[in-house]
């Protein structure tokens, strides 16, 4: 499956032009060697971090909320880098339209993939947590390692911009990935197992919840952080596997993932337990290599003193959550 029928949309006559030159532009720069996009990626980190300062501001206050154990110095160190790192990410993510599959598995290294393949094998499905963290676009190919007989999904965010969303969803159908809407994942994800289908369904589940989503909190990066609980739900309903990709970036153009497992069976788990593992371990991969995570995402920007108020009003059906106990 390399198209995604469950959204489909008619793109305008000017839509059209415009998906096709976007579509042309970065195919035709995705044919440069990695050595010409990463002098390409040199050139944006300096437009990007000098000229336009792109959103520097709440970059460094969430690397200075995030580490107040680092001074000035190791800050400043780390948010260079972030905009370098973020910048050959663009670059990479367009080099997704050509790069060849062997190159591919060699660049994008999965470690301990057995752990799904054993799923696969008895015929269930694995919940994939992962976070916005190194090249999660290459997270893509892990259809190029999975077994014959489990389907790769991801949940994604449809983009208001149909020219966009339509380029992101077939750069993701690259390695026949299946890009689920949000609004449908439930339903989907039930079809799936009613078809005794056995999949492994990607959740990007650092985002920052709406309001009306949230309904747990959590100690993450010296944050009291609200959290998607929706993955979590999904999972223990049908009770998958739950693992996390843990992913590393020994060089410039090359990744290392290694599966982790946070549970077999998720059934029986209390609630919010495979939510807490998840930011833990992600804590952890961030903590390791701070560079690689997407500091320019406001993570930070709803309180819990503003949703209690919010709830004291009865907004959203929303109830007042105390703090953690753990």
């Amino acid at each position: 499956m390399s198209t995604n029928k469950s959204h489909i949309y008619t793109l305008s006559l000017t839509e059209k032009i415009l998906y096709g030159i976007l579509y042309g532009v970065s195919y035709t720069v995705s044919l440069l060697p990695f050595w010409i996009l990463y002098r390409l990626s040199d050139l944006c980190y300096l437009i990007a971090y000098y000229l336009v300062r792109y959103r520097r501001k709440l970059v460094r206050k969430n690397l200075v909320d995030s580490f107040p154990e680092k001074d000035a110095k190791e800050i400043i160190k780390i948010e260079k880098r972030f905009y370098q790192w973020l910048c050959d990410y663009l670059f990479e993510t367009i080099k997704l339209l050509s790069i060849s599959k062997d190159e591919m598995m060699r660049r994008m290294e999965f470690r301990g993939i057995e752990k799904m393949n054993s799923a696969a094998a008895e015929n269930r499905s694995c919940a994939v947590y992962v976070g916005h963290y190194c090249n999660w676009e290459w997270v893509t190919s892990t259809q190029l390692w999975m077994p014959e007989n489990m389907i790769g999904t991801q949940v994604y965010h449809v983009l208001e911009n149909k020219v966009f969303d339509k380029f992101f969803l077939h750069i993701r159908s690259r390695w026949k990935m299946v890009s689920i809407p949000m609004a449908e994942i439930l339903r989907r994800v039930a079809q799936y197992h009613r078809d005794n289908q056995s999949v492994g369904i990607g959740y990007l589940s650092d985002q920052a919840p709406f309001w009306n989503n949230i309904h747990h909190w959590t100690n993450f990066l010296n944050h009291d952080t609200p959290v998607l609980t929706g993955a979590e739900k999904i999972t223990k309903r049908f009770d998958d596997k739950v693992v996390y990709f843990d992913i590393s970036r020994p060089k410039r153009g090359y990744y290392v993932l290694d599966v982790i497992e946070l549970a077999d069976h998720s059934k029986d788990i209390p609630d919010y337990e495979v939510t807490e593992a998840y930011f833990k371990v992600l804590e952890q991969s961030i903590r390791r290599q701070p560079e690689f995570w997407l500091w320019t995402h406001n993570r930070w920007k709803r309180t819990r003193e503003e949703y209690n108020k919010l709830a004291a009003t009865g907004a959203f059906n929303m109830k007042p959550i105390e703090e953690n106990k753990n």
